[in-house]
């Protein structure tokens, strides 16, 4: 095991941070208040450097608990060792010293320091990451953070069409088409629905590539009564619209135009040399098996970048939440769901398996064993991916595409 000079616990803040130094033994060198801004993180480097005289930079281990933030990146500049230690690890750490329960950003500092000299193999060590990551990475998130936004827009569209106009959810329950808010730009109100042209609606429903409901079907649902509301109920559901609607063609483009320059981000990825001499890079690789798309793709890329660099599937599988979790005490053994894991990485993992099922034959049938045993359509999601995380990994290791041919059940 590796083995360092000096050990750091950074208790991360706001404005400043509270850095605790210990040797070897577990003795305090020095305690200290750091500023939180660039001047206060460089001169804070160059004072441990001081303190380490004729050793390099990468015999100081420093504890953290947030893999990554300015101070993460700043530190691993200058070729520190960071590791990553979970906040609930700390807590823990913290009842070995005290019962009390008293906490303080000096204590906090000491713990994750001398955690470090105890239980090193426990923690992740944090590696810089490829630029290339960073952004996809930056790009996965920031569509779902858009993604998230723009279902909350249309949950509250939803409210106020159930208030005056429910019969536009017959086919868009979820009021998150653009086709029903070109509808609604056009005609807000259930009177102004009644009038809309046959010739209208079908232009727009052409545009739209709308298939499940014909301009007839349309015409005919709103020229039917509409619902009897208090006096202003429409008024009000309409200036509604007017500040929702605009909300929600924004945020389509925006996550569009991420989407667009994820796509492209990959195919820049996939273009590069496998290295190795291998025949495929690994973004070619991942994105042949069945029910990975761009989404999926990029933020399996982002989210678990190190573990597929390291082919580590059951790191993998542990971060994407689809190992089990078993309690076993005595006669009583429980296996459960794991609950500490990334979760968009677990998100993404549960669409990849319901894309699979739907579109590769072994994955189909194994999805119907678990279910015919009992288990949840959750829980058989969850078998399906970790089957397909076991053969990301063994086709990253031999370089070679998806074949559902060479795929059996055992």
């Amino acid at each position: 095991m590796e083995s360092f000079q000096l050990y750091v616990g950074l208790d991360c803040g706001g404005d400043s941070h509270h850095a605790c130094v210990l040797s070897e033994t577990g003795a305090l060198i020095s305690d200290r208040v750091v500023a939180a801004d660039a001047e206060g993180l460089a001169a804070f480097a160059d004072w441990l450097l001081t303190l380490m005289a004729e050793y390099a930079p990468s015999r100081v281990a420093i504890a953290v608990e947030h893999p990554r933030g300015a101070v993460v990146e700043t530190l691993l500049e200058r070729r520190f060792a960071l590791f990553a230690i979970n906040p609930k690890q700390v807590d823990r750490f913290r009842d070995r010293y005290t019962v009390s329960g008293a906490k303080d950003d000096h204590r906090d500092a000491w713990v994750l320091a001398h955690a470090l000299i105890t239980d090193l193999a426990a923690y992740r060590r944090i590696r810089p990451d490829d630029p290339a990551i960073v952004q996809v990475r930056a790009l996965t998130r920031l569509d779902g953070d858009l993604g998230d936004q723009l279902r909350q827009t249309a949950n509250r569209l939803r409210e106020q069409l159930l208030r005056y106009y429910p019969v536009l959810l017959t086919w868009c329950a979820g009021a998150d088409e653009p086709w029903l808010w070109q509808l609604l730009a056009m005609a807000p109100t259930p009177a102004e629905g009644a009038r809309c042209s046959r010739a209208m609606l079908e232009r727009l429903l052409t545009r739209a590539r709308i298939r499940r409901v014909t301009a007839s079907e349309l015409a005919a649902a709103l020229a039917r009564p509409p619902l009897r509301v208090t006096a202003g109920t429409v008024t009000a559901a309409t200036m509604h619209l007017q500040i929702l609607l605009p909300q929600l063609q924004l945020l389509h483009r925006q996550r569009r135009d991420v989407l667009r320059q994820l796509r492209r981000r990959l195919t820049v990825l996939a273009a590069e040399p496998a290295g190795d001499g291998r025949e495929h890079p690994d973004v070619t690789i991942l994105l042949s098996l069945p029910g990975v798309g761009v989404r999926i793709g990029a933020t399996m890329l982002a989210e678990a970048a190190h573990a597929l660099q390291a082919r580590d599937y059951h790191g993998l599988r542990l971060l994407a939440g689809a190992a089990p979790v078993t309690r076993a005490s005595g006669k009583r053994r429980v296996v459960l769901m794991r609950y500490a894991c990334n979760q968009r990485l677990r998100q993404a993992c549960y669409h990849w398996g319901r894309g699979a099922i739907q579109r590769d034959p072994v994955a189909r049938r194994h999805y119907r064993v678990l279910r015919s045993a009992g288990h949840s359509h959750a829980r058989a999601i969850r078998g399906v991916t970790d089957r397909l995380l076991a053969v990301l990994i063994g086709m990253l290791r031999s370089g070679t595409l998806y074949d559902h041919a060479r795929r059996h059940i055992a």
